[in-house]
């Protein structure tokens, strides 16, 4: 079987998977697999970006998310009024003063001989800094969250059409990628991982707790939708009367056809970031990446800069789980801080690249439906699975009772039996990197 044949086999089977789903659920439910499996794939393919390609360990995958999901809220929910003139001149003042701190504190390192002067004078700069930082922000705060906090508390966004903060979703994670590849992409990988997970933890953590930026575990609700809401549909005549020329009630076309529409916008960024990423792999860059992956020592005795490429495709990869992220935040109508929970999801993402094939694109793609479809039908499954074993047990078995509550942990359990099959008898993955 050539790899065409094997690839498209491959993909015909998830098809096959997710058209029972349609048959024997609903097709709601198999919309909604296909739209998440989009999303999937496209983080997928950013950290096969970084992973396949060049051997960059990130697991803060969830914090460049959570910047795209941040994007969403600030680009397309209303500004809140009098927020801004309440506090906002007060926020930037002081964001502005903390970016001034820190580069005062940078300016003095280099211009400084070393010693124990220039040490007191920066740690001078970054306590003063700190406390007049805080002076600024906390009182601009506290005259922004009072401002209704049971329906706001927060700056609100600029308004404009919400499928812009897609783009610049991508942005804001890319700039934190730029400052954190700065800083520690010189790290070996191990600490590498560290550093990113630790600092996925504190924007994450930075979203929970300033409400005046995303109201924090009171959540955003209402992000404005780039589809017609359901029950916009619902009340127009012409859409109800084609709905019921093909057989659907009101409320079930709708929220079919506004998950097709959901479909076709992921679809069509998912595509062009698989051109955008088959292109580099096939280009020199692409060639020069895989060659620094694979021997760094040698790459660089030939004259290439490793930093600034392991740079570069750093920024990249992390700007597409960005555009993942908005793209997400955008679906559900809703920034919830606390679901992003890195161990986890960012676990799952690497099983996608891994199971799919690190180093191929189609592969990460395949990894994203796979693992998504898996992650969503295990746990039902495993339900009707216990269900079937118990049967001929006794009401009120102990035994039965603790199988049927084992269920929920189908998913962790068979996300880890895929990922062990896959590496013992395909360890490079279903579609091997070429």
């Amino acid at each position: 079987m050539n790899d065409t044949m094997r690839t498209t086999m491959l993909f015909a089977g998830v098809a096959l998977l997710i058209a029972y789903v349609g048959f024997a659920q609903s097709w709601n439910s198999a919309l909604l697999i296909i739209a998440m499996g989009l999303i999937s794939s496209v983080m997928a393919l950013g950290v096969n970006l970084q992973w396949g390609f060049a051997g960059l360990f990130n697991v803060g995958i969830m914090g460049f998310v959570a910047l795209g999901g941040l994007a969403a809220v600030l680009i397309g929910m209303p500004p809140t009024e009098g927020a801004f003139s309440a506090g906002g001149w007060g926020v930037l003042s002081a964001l502005i003063l903390g970016a001034g701190t820190i580069f005062a504190a940078i300016f003095a390192v280099k211009k400084m001989t070393s010693g124990w002067l220039r040490t007191m004078t920066v740690i001078a700069i970054l306590v003063a800094g700190f406390f007049i930082f805080r002076a600024i922000l906390d009182p601009a705060v506290e005259r922004i969250e009072v401002i209704n906090p049971a329906q706001t508390g927060y700056l609100g966004g600029l308004g404009w059409p919400v499928l812009l903060a897609w783009p610049v979703g991508g942005l804001f994670a890319a700039g934190a990628a730029w400052i954190i590849g700065k800083t520690a992409l010189g790290l070996r990988s191990d600490y590498l991982a560290i550093a990113t997970l630790g600092i996925a933890e504190i924007i994450i953590a930075v979203l929970k707790n300033e409400d005046w930026l995303t109201r924090g575990v009171k959540n955003v609700i209402g992000v404005p939708r780039p589809v017609p809401y359901e029950i916009d549909l619902q009340n127009d005549p012409a859409f109800v009367e084609r709905a019921a020329n093909l057989g659907f009630t009101p409320v079930e076309a709708s929220t079919l056809w506004v998950k097709v529409l959901y479909i076709l916008l992921f679809g069509a960024v998912l595509l062009i970031l698989l051109w955008m990423a088959q292109r580099a792999l096939h280009s020199p860059w692409g060639r020069m990446l895989r060659a620094i992956r694979d021997n760094e020592v040698a790459a660089e005795a030939m004259g290439k800069d490793v930093t600034a490429r392991h740079l570069q495709v750093f920024v990249l990869g992390s700007a597409i789980c960005g555009i993942a992220g908005a793209m997400m935040t955008t679906m559900d109508s809703q920034l919830t801080p606390g679901t992003y929970q890195p161990l986890r999801f960012t676990f799952l993402v690497w099983v996608m690249v891994i199971v799919g094939g690190s180093g191929n694109n189609l592969g990460s793609v395949l990894g994203g439906f796979l693992i998504w479809f898996l992650w969503v039908q295990v746990e039902p499954m495993g339900l009707w699975l216990m269900n079937l074993i118990t049967s001929g047990m006794a009401e009120g078995s102990a035994l039965k009772d603790h199988l049927i509550d084992s269920a929920a942990h189908m998913r962790l359990l068979t996300m880890g039996l895929v990922l062990l099959l896959v590496l013992r008898f395909s360890p490079r993955g279903l579609i091997p990197e070429k």
